[in-house]
């Protein structure tokens, strides 16, 4: 693995800022050990773009913009887990299976309103990501969204009305 010397702007940038970060991250994390990591993770990416990130403004913005992008990824990621206390080799299997009018309603959504719905309710993405990943104004997002969830809503009441399928 190639080593990399960081140029003396940045080590004076650490040298100066290290406690704040830290501080920043515990205050954000809650846990002293986490917030080093993520300190020590933001620090590191942003050691490697260094001479890009030092021409904006403010370079700490950008440090504080990936050690809060780092944690809501390491939050989102624990969401996901599902913690047990029987052996990994058991096969989690759950009790019920998945709603197949729930699924019919959703896959008969329009392709915005059901991409709108996936990155926010799978990926976790804001409505301004949403709208960059799918090249539209958050306004287009905020719509779609409201139509899709509405459509839902109706399907999903129908069924429970007279319980026949959608």
């Amino acid at each position: 693995m190639p080593s990399w010397d960081a140029p003396p702007s940045f080590e004076d940038y650490v040298r100066d800022r290290h406690r704040e970060l830290l501080r920043f991250a515990c205050l954000l994390s809650g846990d002293a050990h986490l917030a080093a990591d993520l300190v020590q993770d933001a620090l590191e990416r942003t050691g490697m773009a260094w001479r890009r990130v030092r021409r904006h403004e403010d370079p700490g913005g950008y440090v504080r913009r990936v050690i809060v992008n780092r944690y809501l990824n390491r939050v989102r990621a624990l969401r996901r887990e599902r913690l047990t206390d029987t052996a990994p080799e058991v096969v989690h299997l759950d009790a019920e299976p998945p709603d197949e009018q729930l699924w019919r309603a959703i896959v008969a959504l329009p392709k915005q309103q059901r991409a709108v719905l996936v990155l926010r309710y799978y990926d976790d993405l804001s409505e301004r990501q949403i709208a960059a990943v799918l090249g539209c104004s958050v306004g287009t997002v905020k719509s779609n969204a409201s139509r899709a969830l509405a459509k839902l809503r109706t399907a999903l009441a129908a069924r429970d009305l007279d319980g026949s399928d959608l």
